[in-house]
């Protein structure tokens, strides 16, 4: 008998631990495991369908969340004609909160595990009188009978609920990690969440369970002498509980391996000056934190049942931020009740303000069963029908509204989020009232030349936001080609270089930019750790680039791409300046 989960992943380096965590309970219960099989919601289904065919499973277990709900459908329309014999089972929070629906509009699916699955899942193997003996599953057809199994719903109804899962019972979900490379892991010290914000799945489970502690550690240890890249850490609020998140930080501080990098999603204005003090203390790049501040309006905050002290938050994300050792990843919410576009931008000006490393601008989903579905009409929220179940429009924000701030959000994600633009910004930023004024002016600007239509390239981007600067600042126009230089170079070392840059063809230039090469191969005062290049091979490996007085005080600045910044992965750059003898200093 072979039982089949599948995963249908966003994105190739994604993996799914529903799955894994399935798998992981199968295998230590029968001593044997059922079949894991990984898809993207960016191949095509029919080659995704005839590859489950071609596996031949006698039951298919399908996790479904709103990234692949589409995907699914579209398999489950045409699955049990290929494989009319095999039994097609649904979990996951996409299908948990509206299941009789489903069965209803899917006739070849079987059953839907409702909320947690691991215990569900192996009793329902159970059930499968096949299963240990290898028997195939048309030839016990008759005899299954999955009434008894908790936490399942049929056609013929609902089974009896399940209890909420032990955590610390739970096996492992990895026993080795040749199948992520190149992937995010995904690891979870803990359910449930104290908060009730009622946009959320998590407020549904009230209760906070922890993993054993200890076993924690152990599970980190894996990961640790892996050295795998990143582990996302998939707890709802992970700070919930102060001590059990002082003990994780704690031993990844004492265990570093210096390459391991961990994802945390946290509640910032809980976190207690002690935290504080140990998070300062990690590596840079060690850990990243995502805090979800959604808005800064009080009253629609209050509308959510989301409790947050603002105040502390800007404090707690400044003084991490001091240290520049976290990358700090905080989001916003547009179409929450009360927020209209005035009060959105208010929020969005407060949180760049503290100046995270990525700002998320996100749009409300309404999903099945969360609280607020139940308000749409109270709020005059209207969303699409289909996933993501993403706000259209509410009774403060019109739909135009909405458009407009998808436009924002796209600048946002292209010239702050890429992290590729940061000093050219900082003075941008200058010439417009408000941070927001300046994403919604770049915005217009895009429009006005179809730029929204026809995307500019990555590189081209420069010379587009050289252009916008032009139009509302011209009279900075050199500086900004300094620092769009400067930018272009931190991130880069590039060979073909941009019309916008001063051209590096005339015989002062390289005959000083080899002369600093050739003093550098003898003094190494800049390039210590290339010390095994001669300076044919520095020149090649580095950039030496002039730079005018205004902005800085000095005559080059240095790019060594051997050192990169763990946060922003900015080059090194150092301030160069030629004495009157031609010597460097």
């Amino acid at each position: 008998m072979k039982f089949l989960l599948v995963g249908i992943n966003a994105k190739y380096i994604h993996s799914n631990p529903a799955i894994y965590s399935l798998y992981a309970c199968a295998r230590e219960r029968f001593g044997q495991s059922v079949e894991i099989a990984e898809y993207t919601i960016n191949q095509r289904t029919e080659e995704v369908l005839a590859q489950l065919y071609e596996k031949k499973p006698d039951a298919i277990g399908f996790s479904c969340y709103i990234w692949n709900w589409n995907t699914i459908c579209e398999i489950l329309s045409d699955i049990s004609k290929v494989l009319p014999d095999t039994d097609i089972w649904l979990g996951g929070p996409q299908v948990s909160f509206n299941a009789p629906k489903i069965l209803q509009q899917y006739p070849g699916v079987t059953g839907i595990m409702i909320g947690e699955g691991e215990v569900t899942f192996c009793e329902l193997l159970e059930q499968y009188s096949g299963f240990d003996a290898g028997k195939s599953l048309a030839d016990d057809h008759k005899e299954r009978d999955f009434s008894s199994v908790a936490g399942l719903c049929l056609r013929s109804g609902f089974t009896s609920p399940r209890q909420i899962t032990d955590l610390s019972k739970l096996p492992f979900l990895y026993e080795t990690t040749e199948p992520f490379q190149n992937r995010i892991l995904y690891y979870e010290s803990s359910r449930g969440c104290p908060y009730r914000c009622s946009y959320c799945l998590s407020s549904i489970d009230k209760k906070v369970r922890l993993r054993d502690i200890e076993t924690v550690k152990k599970e980190l240890d894996f990961f640790l002498e892996a050295r795998v890249k990143q582990v996302k850490f998939v707890d709802r609020t992970f700070n919930c509980v102060h001590e059990h998140a002082m003990a994780i930080w704690q031993y990844l501080y004492e265990h570093d391996n210096g390459v391991t990098n961990f994802h945390f999603e946290i509640s910032a204005d809980i976190i207690s000056d002690e935290e504080i003090a140990l998070l300062k203390k990690l590596r840079p790049g060690q850990i990243q934190l995502e805090i979800g501040v959604q808005s800064v309006n009080e009253k629609t905050l209050d509308a959510i049942h989301r409790k947050m002290n603002i105040e502390r938050l800007t404090y707690v994300v400044s003084e991490i931020r001091k240290n520049r050792n976290i990358h700090q990843h905080l989001d916003l919410i547009a179409g929450l009740p009360y927020e209209d576009y005035q009060s959105f931008k208010h929020s969005f000006n407060a949180v760049y303000a503290m100046k995270p490393d990525q700002l998320q601008l996100g749009f409300l989903k309404v999903l099945n069963g969360a609280p607020i579905s139940e308000q749409t009409e109270e709020y005059g929220i209207a969303y699409t029908d289909q996933p993501p179940y993403e706000v259209l429009y509410t009774r403060w924000l019109s739909y135009a509204d909405v458009i407009r701030l998808k436009k924002v959000e796209e600048m946002v994600e292209q010239y702050y989020n890429s992290n590729q633009f940061v000093h050219t910004l900082a003075l941008l930023e200058k010439a417009f009232s408000s941070p927001f004024s300046m994403f919604e002016s770049l915005a217009d600007f895009y429009e006005e030349n179809g730029y929204f239509t026809n995307s500019p390239a990555r590189s081209y981007r420069y010379e587009v936001l050289l252009d916008f600067a032009e139009k509302y600042d011209g009279k900075n126009r050199e500086t900004y080609i300094l620092l769009l230089t400067y930018d272009l170079y931190l991130r880069e070392n590039m060979k073909s270089r941009p019309a916008f840059c001063r051209p590096l063809t005339n015989e002062s230039y390289k005959n000083a930019r080899h002369a600093f090469y050739k003093e550098e191969e003898k003094t190494r005062k800049y390039l210590p750790n290339l010390s095994a290049y001669d300076a044919r091979q520095l020149e090649r490996m580095t950039h030496l680039e002039p730079v005018a007085d205004p902005v800085w005080d000095a005559d080059y600045i240095l790019f060594d791409y051997s050192i990169r910044d763990p946060l922003s992965n900015e080059a090194a750059a150092f301030l160069i300046k030629q004495n009157e003898d031609g010597s460097f200093s």
